[in-house]
């Protein structure tokens, strides 16, 4: 079955792109062919004065490329050759003797922008699923039919490199004030009046080429080079140099101003072909793969019947501190109802307070409309008792992890809960069967792990027990699906798997300040890995209060292996809570802002105030390894139930450089042998801390990967 199909409207022809058994429009070698036939037949039929491309999708325009196909990639050249097959398709589109006029509603993403803008006209859809990008640098590639070509040219230069550097979601409203489309209409309409545009660009009432909008920066040489430096100097400070696709890509567009314009397309399409074939394209592409994986994943394993998710309507969350207000904001967002308790008024205010700032920052970015923001903070309600929660089909507790505590409340919550409800516990480290063990039915009691800020960290982590029922599964997974959460399902255990690894890389981030390192040396060593922030300002923004508990949590779990450093154990005693009591390792001024490093903490340390030199490489090397080994004792315990969960929940979770793929992934790259010689070298030095994972001694022995070597990674 073809992709596009023809219909003939008043010397109209209306292209409809409706990939058969795919829920989205991607481009592939078999689509471009569909487009040349009906170029062909376009060109060959006098009556056809304009086209329309629309699509046959609800949700989507075109989604872009057919990721697979890169995988047939057999060299850069290759994949250079594909980039000029996209330019000659773009140009048929460009310069075709019929005018098109491109039908935007929903996605329009990677290709599919790219070849809206060759259309001589381009209406979106006003609607809240109407978003146009060039996501291409989230792969670590370029755009490759040429968008670093055309959108300068469309948009402005500065506008285009902010869409091409970070592959943000640009939505109908903004499209129309950049230039980036030339109308907006209700959805409804769209069609109609694609199609009265196609007629007057066919009839010359509308000029094919129109001026476009530019900066005053952009129109002469000098400008331009400001831009291009700015960017590059943002850039590098951003990347750290770890993303050789943002500098191509800027290569690209700039290649587009300097010289001819087929020089500016022949660069574009070399540099993608490099880019294809990078180590960071690579894992940039397996992330892909694996998160398009999970969302297929229902949670539930070896169910003797796939299990159903309830709707969920409504919930209950008891607690309004940071992460309860957090978790109540993102599921109103959702159109979710949510009732919220706590023990006093006072409580219950302060955490509406934050339910509404969270919301109010969706409005002041004008993410939502002033109704949208009011109707979704009317779904907020407070209380200091159970009333409401007779009809509450999930409830989250978010309370003081403290077991007896949790407890406490769990027994008091059951009594009014309607039979057959889900209890959701929000705690970081406690096992999930000891907070069941004061449930009523156990097999109804899940963990929820949200990370904060809830609004902004992507990863939900699902902990289930060998007693809960496969439909409570899947359920919790659905649900955090519909808040927009990347979700992964791991099994009950002393800090789940997230802060699992994440405990002993703090850990030695500790170790290391006890025998005499710099804070600012440590931080920058593993911002230079690749973290977005150092383990040392992780732990300020944790508090160390927080950090402290679930370090004693780990270490009571697993001994001398997990035990926390000396400075650890000290700031906290002293009182240093972090960011929010500003005082922490760093110093912060009166609204939390911070500042450069605190220098009297080192008092607390056993060396004192005198410090040493550790070299980056050593410090990458103690942190990174012992997160990847123990994320290696994950899967070795079935903790994880996947490798590919094991590096989402890293990447996701806690910052894991993307670039390295995941702890896994790295097992992978480095190779097992290797990686079991550094760790006994490590281990030699500080027994006990580096043993190799007995898993990993055994894909030493074998040459067994994670992950396979060619295909499909997931």
């Amino acid at each position: 079955m073809r992709a596009l199909s023809v219909a003939i409207d008043g010397g109209v022809a209306v292209v409809t792109f409706d990939l058969p058994g795919e829920p989205v429009n991607k481009f592939s070698p078999a689509v471009i062919a569909d487009f040349v036939a009906v170029f062909d037949q376009l060109e060959r039929d006098a009556s056809v004065t304009g086209a329309v491309l629309i699509s046959g999708k609800p949700d989507t325009f075109v989604a872009g490329a057919d990721i697979d196909q890169f995988l047939a990639f057999t060299s850069a050249a290759d994949a250079a050759r594909a980039s000029g097959d996209g330019h000659a398709l773009m140009r048929r589109l460009e310069q075709g003797r019929v005018p098109w006029v491109a039908a935007i509603n929903g996605a329009c993403l990677g290709g599919g922008l790219e070849a809206s803008l060759a259309c001589a006209y381009r209406i979106a859809g006003d609607s809240p699923k109407t978003v146009l990008a060039l996501p291409e640098v989230q792969l670590g590639l370029i755009p490759g039919a040429g968008g670093t070509q055309r959108l300068p040219r469309t948009v402005g230069l500065q506008v285009a490199l902010d869409m091409i550097l970070t592959g943000k979601n640009v939505r109908a409203k903004k499209a129309l004030q950049s230039g980036l489309v030339d109308e907006m209409v209700h959805p409804n309409i769209l069609r109609e009046t694609a199609i009265q545009r196609a007629r007057e660009l066919g009839a010359g009432t509308i000029a094919r080429k129109r001026d476009r909008k530019a900066g005053l920066l952009e129109n002469n040489p000098v400008g331009r080079s400001v831009v291009f430096r700015k960017a590059r100097e943002m850039t590098m400070k951003k990347s750290r140099g770890h993303y050789p696709a943002l500098l191509a890509a800027l290569d690209a567009v700039a290649a587009g101003y300097h010289g001819t314009a087929a020089e500016g397309f022949a660069t574009e399409a070399r540099l993608f072909g490099e880019m294809a074939f990078t180590a960071v394209s690579k894992q940039l592409i397996f992330l892909f793969y694996a998160t398009t994986s999970l969302k297929k994943d229902t949670g539930v394993s070896g169910a003797v019947a796939p299990a159903s998710p309830a709707t969920i309507g409504k919930i209950g969350v008891l607690g309004t501190g940071f992460m309860g207000a957090g978790i109540a904001a993102v599921s109103a967002t959702q159109g979710i109802s949510v009732r919220f308790k706590d023990t006093t008024h006072a409580q219950v205010a302060k955490g509406m307070g934050a339910v509404r700032d969270v919301l109010k920052d969706r409005l002041t970015k004008k993410q939502v409309t002033r109704q949208q923001y009011a109707d979704q903070l009317s779904l907020v309600s407070g209380t200091v008792d159970y009333t409401g929660f007779s009809n509450v089909p999930l409830l989250i507790e978010a309370v003081f992890e403290d077991l007896t505590v949790k407890h406490a409340v769990l027994r008091d919550v059951e009594a009014v809960l309607p039979p057959g409800a889900i209890v959701a516990t929000n705690t970081s480290t406690i096992p999930i069967h000891r907070v069941a063990e004061a449930s009523r039915d156990a097999s109804r009691v899940i963990g929820l792990h949200f990370f904060s800020p809830v609004h902004k960290m992507p990863l939900l982590e699902v902990i289930v027990t060998p007693r809960t029922a496969p439909d409570v599964i899947a359920t919790a997974v659905a649900f955090g699906r519909k808040l927009g959460k990347t979700v992964i399902v791991v099994n009950d255990a002393p800090g789940f798997y997230v802060n699992r690894i994440l405990v002993p890389y703090l850990n030695e981030a500790g170790t290391l300040l006890d025998e005499g390192a710099r804070i600012d040396a440590i931080d920058t060593a593993m911002l230079d890995y690749g973290f977005p922030v150092g383990p040392v300002t992780l732990l300020d923004e944790v508090g160390l209060d927080v950090a402290g508990k679930s370090g004693a949590t780990m270490a009571a779990a697993f001994g001398r292996r997990l035990s926390p450093s000396a400075t650890l154990s000290t700031v906290l005693s002293e009182g240093r809570l972090g960011r929010k009591g500003k005082k922490g390792f760093y110093l912060y001024d009166d609204t939390g802002k911070k500042g450069g490093v605190d220098e009297s903490v080192y008092a607390s340390t056993p060396t004192g105030s005198a410090r040493v030199d550790v070299s980056a490489a050593e410090i990458q090397e103690r942190l990174s390894l012992l997160m990847v080994n123990e994320a290696v004792r994950c899967v070795e315990e079935g903790i994880l139930r996947a490798p590919r969960d094991g590096d989402i929940g890293a990447v996701f979770g806690i910052g894991f450089p993307p670039f390295r793929g995941g702890p896994l992934r790295v097992v992978d790259t480095i190779g097992a042998a290797e990686l079991v010689r550094r760790l006994e070298a490590l281990d030699a030095r500080f027994p006990g801390r580096y043993e190799p994972a007995a898993l990993l001694r055994d894909m030493a022995t074998t040459g067994a990967t994670f992950y396979p070597q060619t295909g499909k990674p997931v």
